[in-house]
């Protein structure tokens, strides 16, 4: 008779041991004791339950299961019998062999006056969701108690649910465990201007009653805060109940004590995943637990694999805010030295910690921007040496981000367990996208975040084979930017879901939503919150502003050429003074007007627009500005009149939408006071015409523009403008600047004259007329909202209130209003952070 494995428990981990198991030998006799109704499913996903079609999150199927030769009994495991080596449920005794314990975790519900309430909720199964949807339905305010991944996880499933909602930390930041003080302050402003109240360094007292169900939470510190629905968040205790009652040795705080193959103090158990201790340590992430899973697989079936612990990192997006923490995140190494990076205007903080000598990567904190994650996260789990760390943080001035090479031995896949080796073996044995790489490696099957790192490494070795390189946008389309651009215009899709449906796959992506939004604005030049297009928006696009670093957002006004009257110019200083705003010549000759509290955008912009002021485009990928020199109307060396040329440019391409955002400059004469060959469209005046130069940029990596055509009339000029800029729009990559473009584009300036001046390809009429077709479409965003009283609901701190949001402190510096921010220590004066006027 075959030896009898029983498993009590089917989730996430138990699942992964009998895939393991089953890999590996056909010879044990399986029974699993699975408490819920259904087969294991992914709780990594869970709140992706809310979308819509609603997904299927199985990890199994019963015929799956029928094939491994597993009988499954749904019931509750009661009691352990260790002498008789039996398993008792209400009906049933099931004797075992050996005995492997994946029961898990439960949530930590505080001991609160309250708790028990109608109206109450854990976030931990599928049946707790389908219970908080149903009491949503008839709710107004949700609160979940728990600042940490999966309490945000639950705020973005009751904001799906349309409900106001907030979060209530006891810490002083969110993600106490994964994100230092400036990371969680950067993350809980990302959140409130998304809508949602943050309330840190609160603890909840009682939650009041009313009619018997949940009314209102109240707070030690005195204030309290209403509620129709409450989710407990407050972390987990392991499943540790059957162990105890069968005198197991379990830790002093919980948890099944296991050594390095995952045996109890019973030689016939085991135990793996959030149930288990080892070494003290409960590890609550999918990751560890599936290595438990494969360790004790290759245990029972005479492999030397040992667990020694686990990787903690963690990368995911939460309601669309990139976060991740690896490593030794906290520099508690000895002598580990922080470097910091942060731009709260932009909504980004990166901290990399590093040895005592700065040649090993430790860890770091990223939130806002997790691109380089994969690649960090390796070079700190693979302490690969670095020459040159700082441009971990800040690429070289000649370059892209500084990627030391990873070794064949490095490990990619925390969940899975797979190396670099053996994904680039996969490739050479014929994987050529992301999906064949998953399914040959299982790499990137678990948490996810892996997959950047894999498409690297998917991409370094084509190359190194000397294969093609795939573009596709993302793992949703199978295509690249421009094949897609091709296919909405072709086939005429308005909408993002319907292209997903004919041309795509699952349910899109923070890199799809944006670059399909994008290829609408630039083909049809729709308002940009119309239904359809706002829930594809990042933060700027929706609220038709820039947010700033202290949650405030900034405010400019078109000024076409950089010429404006003096009523313009009162006007805008009138309306600086109304609100409070902090005012700045920018770089394009325009004036920026920061400080503006979300609720006040709509009342800044009527005031504006009754001035004759438009949307600036500020915040969009989008042409910014056109910059001009005074010209030949008052410079004694000017030749043309630059200011009236930069107006007429301004006003013919303003709001068109493109990958990345668009600068250009009119300069009246050679000596170039606009500095036009900077930017990505260039004209300089000769005594002769214009002469039109593209493709060049400032930033991190400056380029000179490289000269078209020259000594062009004004007709001549502008038509090929029109050609180069839809050029552009349909064939460079998303978020790729023209620079960029060109560098890439075969063959480079020569080609691009052919097709722009040439018309080499027979373009040159479309281009035309899908620039005069957005022309002729344009409408300035800020008035088509300010006509719309559905969209001005969207603009306001609080769902159900028009207070401002009191979080918001100004100082006067130089006789005007900023941030109350310590420079020096680049974060809030204590006082100001805990809520005190200085």
């Amino acid at each position: 008779m075959a030896k009898r494995i029983v498993v009590v428990g089917n989730g996430m981990v138990g699942h992964k041991f009998l895939e393991a198991l089953r890999a590996r030998t056909q010879d044990y006799d399986l029974t699993v004791i699975a408490e819920e109704p259904r087969l294991a499913y992914d709780r990594v996903r869970l709140s992706e339950f809310f979308n819509e079609p609603r997904p299927n999150l199985s990890l199994g199927t019963y015929e799956q299961y029928a094939g491994w030769g597993v009988r499954i009994v749904n019931a509750r495991a009661s009691a352990i019998d260790r002498e008789q080596r039996i398993v008792r449920t209400a009906h049933q005794e099931i004797p075992y062999d050996t005995l492997v314990l994946a029961t898990g975790s439960y949530p930590f519900v505080p001991p609160i006056e309250g708790r028990d309430l109608e109206g109450c909720f854990t976030y931990r199964t599928l049946e707790d969701l389908t219970r908080i949807e149903a009491w949503a339905q008839h709710s107004r305010k949700g609160v979940v108690i728990g600042g940490g991944l999966l309490g945000l996880e639950a705020a973005g499933a009751l904001l799906k649910l349309g409900l106001e909602t907030h979060v209530v930390e006891f810490a002083p930041r969110l993600m106490p465990v994964q994100l230092d003080e400036l990371g969680g302050r950067l993350l809980k402003q990302k959140l409130e201007a998304m809508g949602i109240g943050v309330h840190v360094s609160k603890s909840t007292q009682r939650i009041e009653a009313r009619g018997g169900r949940v009314a209102a939470l109240h707070f030690t510190d005195g204030s309290s805060l209403e509620a129709d629905l409450v989710v407990f968040s407050a972390g987990i205790r392991p499943r540790d109940e059957l162990a105890r009652q069968s005198g197991l040795e379990v830790g002093e705080r919980g948890g099944i004590v296991i050594d390095e193959h995952c045996r109890t103090s019973d030689p016939h158990i085991y135990a793996i995943g959030e149930c288990a201790l080892y070494r003290g340590r409960i590890y609550g992430l999918v990751a560890p637990g599936y290595e438990m899973a494969r360790v004790l697989a290759e245990h029972l079936t005479g492999g030397e694999r040992a667990f020694s612990g686990a990787d903690l990192s963690t990368k995911l997006k939460l309601l669309g805010v990139e976060v991740g923490s690896f490593g030794d995140a906290f520099a508690q190494t000895p002598g580990a030295r922080e470097m910091l990076y942060s731009d709260f205007g932009k909504g980004v903080y990166k901290k990399l910690v590093l040895s005592e000598d700065g040649r090993r990567l430790l860890g770091g904190i990223l939130v806002g921007d997790t691109a380089d994650y994969a690649n960090l996260h390796g070079l700190a789990t693979n302490a690969v040496e670095l020459d040159n760390p700082e441009h971990l943080l800040i690429p070289p001035a000649q370059g892209g981000p500084a990627r030391a090479g990873l070794p064949l031995t490095a490990r990619v896949c925390s969940c899975e367990n797979v190396t670099k080796g053996a994904l680039c073996q996969a490739i050479r044995s014929g994987c050529r996208d992301i999906a064949s790489l998953k399914k040959a490696t299982r790499a990137g099957t678990g948490c996810g975040g892996c997959v950047a790192m894999m498409g690297d490494v998917l991409k370094e070795e084509l190359l190194r084979l000397g294969e093609k390189v795939s573009e596709h946008l993302c793992e949703h389309f199978p295509y690249s930017r421009r094949e897609l651009f091709d296919i909405v215009r072709v086939r005429g899709y308005k909408t993002f879901d319907a292209l997903l449906r004919d041309y795509g796959r699952g349910y899109g992506c923070e890199v799809c939503k944006p670059a399909v939004a994008s290829i609408l604005a630039s083909l049809y030049n729709e308002y940009v919150l119309e239904d359809a297009h706002a829930p594809l928006q990042d933060t700027n696009d929706r609220f038709l502003a820039n947010m700033q670093r202290d949650g405030t957002y900034s405010v400019v006004p078109r000024i076409p050429g950089g010429e404006i009257t003096p009523e313009k110019l009162i006007a805008i200083g009138q309306v600086a003074k109304k609100y409070g705003l902090y005012t700045k010549i920018t770089g394009g000759q325009r004036i920026d007007l920061f400080g503006a509290r979300l609720e006040q955008l709509p009342h800044i912009w009527a005031d504006l627009i009754a001035a004759g002021f438009e949307s600036g485009h500020a915040y969009g990928k989008a042409l910014r500005t056109v910059k001009s020199c005074v010209g030949d109307t008052w410079c004694r060396y000017g030749v043309q009149d630059s200011v009236g040329l930069a107006i007429r440019l301004e006003n013919r391409y303003k709001g068109l939408r493109a990958p990345h955002k668009i600068k250009m400059a009119v300069s009246g004469c050679t000596r170039e006071c606009a500095e036009a060959q900077g930017k990505d469209v260039g004209v300089i005046a000769t005594e002769r015409g214009w002469n039109l130069y593209v493709c060049g940029n400032g930033g991190m990596k400056p380029r000179h523009a490289d000269l078209l055509a020259a000594d062009l009339d004004e007709e001549t000029l502008v038509r090929y403008i029109d050609r180069f800029l839809m050029f552009y729009i349909r064939t460079a990559d998303r978020l790729q600047r023209t620079s960029v473009w060109l560098e890439k584009l075969e063959g480079g300036l020569e080609y691009l004259r052919e097709v722009i001046v040439e018309d080499k390809l027979g373009l040159g009429a479309e281009l035309e007329a899908q620039m005069a077709h957005h022309i002729q479409t344009y409408r300035c965003e800020w008035k088509a909202t300010l006509e719309n009283p559905d969209k001005l609901k969207h603009f306001r701190h609080f769902v159900n209130s028009d207070a401002p949001d009191d979080n918001i402190v100004m100082v006067e510096q130089r006789g005007q209003h900023r941030p109350a921010y310590d420079f020096e220590r680049n974060t809030l004066p204590l006082p100001l952070a805990m809520g005190v006027e200085p």
